[in-house]
């Protein structure tokens, strides 16, 4: 076999049992941060009348999660093009695991707040770690839709959360029955944490590495035969082909800095800033989903009426979940057609015309067209941020940045979109208080708008669908004869 990267070997492959191994276990990590993402926002009106907090510990308690997701994100994302993405998977899920179960037991609303912030360190690492892994694990024809099928499954959690929460509240009407939705998290993390320990590590990253010797007996598990250093590397290189070793033959590093040299600065602005937007949107209104539709749909304002309200609010929560597996699904099909930039532009800019029209509602009286509108409008919110931004932010890195800088780069563009799932969160309550619900969701669709008009003008970065920035990139950095 003639000199290959370990890349383009790994490309020539069928899609086989470790292949899917290793996408399962990626996207169960990311419904369980869906789930978590929507089973606080049901749990946050017993919360409430459990501890009596204030706008203030709301804004906290919702945001906890979110704010250590960015250091998980921002941390574990470089951390894993040091160590590697095996034991980086691992460990993002274990941190879940530990503090899912404190939180269950808080004994105040502080401790409560600070047992989220730890559980959110693993959710937020778990984001450029899986990113990484399956972009690297996964042949460039099937990448797109993989990475997005992947990500797809944070709306199967938040469905599996809507549909907790109702059961526990049908089952247990009391306020304290959020202990036991905080709870149910544990068990489906403590087996995915044990089933990742047979995985075997990144062979992209392992030959980023130099280390051919380990790259190649990872990819045997993938080819399901031997392979030999010979068929990923050869020190000779001849025209057309490239080695996955620097031509100063150090090993990458990739830091803060690096993102920002001028090489990546315009990558690290298209995935950062409409992440970062995203996820005001996709946070502030997506853990308040039942908030809003309280406000906006139900008479009752009786202390006594809590948890009927809570219950009906997150029937319909449910209901309009569907609406986000309908996006993913229609993402994984349309992605090799449109792109990643025509569906993160189009989709932002009808998530900014739905929260107006949402938010409009508030000025009609209760009645079935202000229903109708309120459904139409949440559904068409849904269905285009999960076709749109919602998937594409989350592959965006996999197309801009190459292998030695992948981990950091994604890293870096989850922590800015949970920056802004800390933003959505804190603030959504205070004020909705303070300017009312219309105000606040048209705020939040400014910021869909900006992130649209960001992505157009830097749509040239981004790799055709199915490619790879490394073939590109490592082919600049070794001169070939």
């Amino acid at each position: 076999m003639r000199d290959q990267t370990a890349l383009r070997f790994l490309d020539g492959l069928k899609f086989g049992p470790m292949h899917r191994r290793v996408w399962w276990l990626s996207a169960m990590g990311i419904m369980l941060d869906g789930f978590d993402f929507f089973i606080i926002g049901v749990a946050v009106p017993l919360i409430a009348v459990h501890w009596g907090i204030t706008p203030f510990e709301t804004g906290l308690l919702t945001s906890a999660a979110v704010l250590g997701a960015i250091v998980g994100a921002a941390v574990m994302g470089p951390l894993s093009d040091r160590i590697g993405r095996k034991l980086a998977f691992r460990i993002d899920l274990g941190m879940f695991v530990v503090f899912a179960l404190a939180s269950a037991f808080a004994p105040d609303i502080w401790w409560l707040i600070a047992f989220r912030f730890l559980l959110g360190i693993g959710i937020g690492a778990d984001y450029p770690i899986a990113a990484s892994y399956v972009a690297e694990i996964s042949p460039n024809r099937l990448r797109p839709r993989l990475l997005i099928g992947a990500f797809s499954f944070q709306a199967i959690g938040q469905l599996l959360g809507a549909l907790v929460g109702l059961a526990v509240l049908m089952l247990d009407p009391h306020p304290e029955a959020w202990r036991w939705m905080l709870a149910v998290g544990v068990v489906p993390a403590l087996i995915i944490v044990i089933m990742r320990r047979g995985v075997p590590e990144s062979p992209i990253w392992l030959a980023s590495q130099a280390k051919y010797l380990e790259a190649a007996d990872a990819l045997s598990k993938f080819a399901g035969r031997a392979v030999k250093v010979s068929e990923i590397h050869d020190t000779s290189p001849s025209e057309g082909h490239a080695v996955l070793v620097p031509s100063t033959g150090k090993l990458p590093t990739a830091n803060r800095a690096t993102l920002f040299s001028k090489r990546y600065r315009r990558a690290t602005v298209l995935t950062g800033v409409p992440w970062f937007l995203m996820d005001i949107a996709t946070y502030g209104v997506g853990v308040f989903t039942p908030t809003i539709l309280a406000a906006l749909a139900l008479s009752s304002t009786a202390n006594t009426q809590y948890i009927a309200d809570d219950i009906v609010a997150t029937e319909g929560a449910a209901v309009l979940d569907i609406f986000l597996i309908i996006g993913f699904a229609a993402a994984i099909i349309l992605v090799r057609k449109l792109g990643l930039v025509v569906m993160q532009s189009v989709g932002f800019f009808v998530m900014a015309g739905a929260l107006v029209v949402l938010g409009a509602t508030e000025l009609m009286q209760q009645s079935p067209i202000q229903l109708a509108i309120i459904f139409l409008a949440f559904a068409a919110f849904n269905l285009f941020m999960n076709a749109g931004p919602n998937s594409t932010t989350f592959a965006m890195p996999t197309a801009v940045f190459p292998a030695e800088v992948r981990g950091a780069g994604a890293g870096f563009a989850a922590a800015a979109g949970k920056a802004g799932a800390a933003v959505g969160t804190f603030f959504f309550p205070q004020l909705q208080a303070e300017i009312g619900l219309f105000g606040t969701l048209s705020i939040i669709a400014a910021g869909c708008a900006v992130a649209g008009v960001v992505t157009i003008l830097l749509r040239r970065l981004v790799t055709p669908a199915g490619a790879s920035p490394d073939a590109r990139d490592d082919a600049a950095a070794v001169p070939v004869a």
